[in-house]
């Protein structure tokens, strides 16, 4: 599958997603009114968010900026091949 190029389907992807996470949610707090339970879903939230920003932005950016990530799938065969290319080097 090629890269999506369009603005607007861009911008309508992150809608989506954005709609999607604050529909699941609302359903479970619905499901389980508690004010701990909506703390610990923000901070959840919040931290895969950083996690992303850290695995697609930071790593390209300022670690190594001749990689270009595809998913979470291609970051951990980056760590993977990182660690095993470490160890071959000492």
């Amino acid at each position: 599958m090629g890269d999506l190029k369009s603005k607007y389907l861009i911008y309508l992807k992150g809608i989506l997603f954005t709609l999607l996470g604050m529909m699941a949610v609302g359903l479970i707090l619905l499901e389980h009114p508690d004010l701990r339970l909506t703390i610990l879903l923000g901070i959840a939230v919040w931290s895969f968010c950083r996690a992303y920003y850290f695995a697609f932005y930071v790593i390209q950016h300022y670690v190594d900026p001749n990689f270009r990530f595809a998913g979470f799938g291609s970051f951990i065969s980056y760590l993977w091949r990182q660690r095993y290319e470490s160890k071959r080097s000492h």
